[in-house]
């Protein structure tokens, strides 16, 4: 399949967490298709309604955001330069845990513990790969900053294509688009009831994934990597 664009995520490995998020989001990234969504109690709005904004691009946790390739870059070269990273330059990250928090207008499971040293992680993905990253265009810059963009967030872009990097990065793994305010309490009790039992304690981060974005704008696993450096 040829992607128009590329990232590197966190995607949670084959098993319970994997399986609710993309029975969730309605849409598999592992293996490209959609899936039903599950019935879950108590929520106020429909799960596909809620869930259309982020589905497309799979359950993941964004650690180099999705950029088109430079001209002259191969993807045989940029699988091989992710394939180095994860297996000279990055321990697992354990001792963590999610939770179900509200970040603005949406929800996400984000991250507890050793949070430092997953900043740090996805600061060597942008920096390092950034060699494949074609710069943005003028329509993709103006997008970005539709949304009201501080000092710092701005000059992230400008250096490398994307605000939410380096120090303005947080790690998180979306649930929702942005939903009503009044429509955020019970779909997070919802969504944290659901989740009992299904969130890996501890959780451990031992893996990056490259995922490839299609014509129809939906992203792909194209290689998942241990992590042994």
């Amino acid at each position: 399949m040829t992607y128009r664009r590329y990232g590197v995520y966190y995607a949670p490995p084959p098993g319970a967490l994997a399986r609710f998020g993309a029975a969730w989001l309605g849409w598999d990234l592992d293996q490209g298709h959609s899936v039903p969504h599950p019935d879950i109690p108590g929520l106020p709005l429909p799960i596909e309604e809620m869930t259309a904004t982020p589905r497309k691009y799979g359950f993941h946790a964004t650690l180099k955001p999705p950029f088109h390739l430079a001209r002259g870059c191969r993807e045989d070269d940029l699988i091989e330069a992710v394939e180095i990273l994860g297996q000279r330059t990055f321990h697992p990250v354990m001792g963590l845990s999610l939770e179900v928090t509200q970040l603005g207008r949406f929800l996400a499971l984000t991250a507890s513990g050793n949070t430092a040293q997953l900043g740090g992680l996805a600061a060597m993905c942008v920096e390092t790969l950034d060699v494949f990253r074609a710069p943005p265009s003028e329509a993709e810059l103006a997008k970005r900053r539709a949304a009201g963009l501080n000092h710092s967030q701005e000059n992230m872009l400008l250096d490398w294509g994307y605000p939410h990097v380096m120090e303005n990065f947080r790690f998180h793994m979306t649930l929702t688009g942005k939903l009503p305010k009044s429509a955020l309490p019970g779909t997070r009790d919802a969504l944290t009831k659901a989740l009992d039992g299904v969130l890996p304690e501890p959780f451990t981060l031992d893996q990056i994934c490259l995922v490839g974005e299609d014509a129809e704008g939906r992203f792909h696993m194209v290689h998942r990597y241990a992590l042994s450096g």
